[in-house]
């Protein structure tokens, strides 16, 4: 049974003055799992045509993570509301992505002071516009695309991902490898960014979650919940199954493509 008290708010910013495509149905949520602290937070932002989804995951073990998750998602939500617009292509889209991360790692370490040095945070996000979704990635949290089976994931910052790139392990390794939780790159400590660009089908999922999800439910598990109705009802099913081992903070957001 999930406990219902634990969730964070959802984060939702809506416009009324745009057009919501209504072939859009989403939903977010976040749990703090096994924590006392949620430093997870994410973002779903309305746009002109089009939404803003993402999910960010302050790094554990180190200071003031909730602060810089939520940095993220603030200075992101600003970055793109002043740069976007619905006639820009795909590259131009990744462009801004990529400077509006940029603008979040120099934000961070502006902030990373006193007893919020070190602080740092993990973030993915997409830009939906149709049937199009240009990702961009810094850390361990991840973006799916699912349809009967996983058909794109994005690439951890992780020595354990380069072991499972390589071959040497496999994804259930993967998830209990001692080294799970470390991090190669992350906002406010070491900058990169990986961009993807990427065509949804009708009826395919989109999901972004932090590692709280894809470190303790296998993949295979999640076509049990994808295979819902709804967007809420599949995010509902996936924090579900996490909370029944997980040990981390969860967050789970879910868009379903209906757009022929």
């Amino acid at each position: 049974m999930v406990r219902r008290d634990n969730y964070i708010p959802i984060t939702i910013i809506h416009r009324d003055m745009f057009s919501t495509p209504p072939e859009s149905d989403l939903f977010g949520m976040s749990h703090q799992g096994g924590r006392e602290e949620n430093e997870d937070a994410y973002l779903i932002l309305e746009l002109e045509g089009g939404y803003l989804l993402a999910v960010a995951d302050g790094l554990g073990g180190c200071p003031a993570g909730e602060v810089a998750s939520r940095m993220a998602i603030e200075v992101l939500s600003n970055a793109v509301n002043r740069g976007y617009t619905p006639h820009l292509s795909d590259r131009e889209v990744e462009s801004l992505l990529r400077s509006a991360f940029l603008q979040i790692h120099e934000s961070i370490l502006t902030e990373a002071v006193g007893p919020r040095r070190d602080m740092g945070t993990t973030l993915v996000t997409a830009l939906v516009t149709d049937r199009r979704v240009v990702l961009a990635n810094t850390g361990d949290s991840r973006a799916y695309i699912i349809d009967g089976g996983v058909r794109f994931r994005t690439r951890d910052h992780s020595p354990v991902e380069r072991l499972l790139q390589s071959g040497q392990i496999d994804g259930r390794r993967a998830r209990n490898h001692p080294f799970r939780h470390i991090v190669e790159h992350a906002l406010g400590i070491d900058f990169y960014v990986d961009t993807y660009i990427e065509v949804l089908k009708r009826g395919e999922i989109l999901l972004l979650s932090s590692d709280g999800l894809h470190d303790f439910v296998e993949e295979d598990d999640f076509m049990v919940c994808t295979s819902a109705e709804d967007a809420k009802r599949v995010a509902n099913c996936l924090m579900e199954q996490a909370l029944r081992t997980s040990s981390d903070n969860v967050t789970i957001v879910v868009y379903r493509c209906n757009t022929s």
